[in-house]
């Protein structure tokens, strides 16, 4: 049987408490921030880190992952589903590659195979979706290529910087993906 965690290049883990720091430096990025979420792009002390990460931890609707090199076993990113609804078998998606040496390298598409993988034959999701800012045109590329179709828009929902941005919702059905 396949591990649906290990990849060629990556695997998907636990947050041990040693990645809380390297976890905080993303989270005090306001480029990382202003990519990863739709909240305002606030840098986060140490004790807003712990909160957010509790918040994926503790609930049964919510999975949260470690993106780790295999080689260096270093914590590079995070992904997992938030908004499980397991009535319904569907779950909203969230990545991002943290560590700005291991961004472009495909480490955030492996990572998303995985975790789709995961979702459809794991938790039995049905459907799989996500939000995605319209300025974040790298990870739309990335979304469709993966089979995503984009469903809708909310128009102007996202303020950044004074200006006013879409943010688009795309889905995924298990019928529509290859398992791999």
């Amino acid at each position: 049987m396949k591990n649906l965690l290990l990849g060629e290049n990556i695997r998907l883990s636990s947050i041990k408490e040693k990645d809380i720091d390297i976890i905080m430096e993303w989270f005090d990025d306001y480029e990382f921030l202003t990519y990863f979420d739709i909240l305002p792009a606030i840098p986060q002390i140490k004790d807003q880190v712990n909160d957010t990460l509790d918040y994926f931890i503790k609930p049964q609707n919510r999975v949260i992952f470690a993106i780790r090199h295999n080689e260096t076993k270093d914590i590079i990113g995070i992904t997992g589903f938030d908004d499980i609804q397991w009535n319904n078998g569907t779950a909203t998606l969230f990545v991002g590659i943290g560590d700005k040496t291991h961004t472009g390298k495909g480490f955030g598409r492996e990572a998303l195979r995985m975790l789709i993988n995961f979702g459809f034959y794991e938790l039995n999701l049905h459907r799989i979706q996500l939000n995605v800012i319209a300025y974040n045109e790298r990870a739309i590329r990335l979304y469709e290529s993966l089979g995503f179709v984009r469903e809708g828009a909310y128009r102007e929902f996202v303020n950044r910087g004074g200006r006013r941005t879409d943010l688009y919702l795309y889905g995924l059905l298990e019928n529509e993906w290859s398992f791999e």
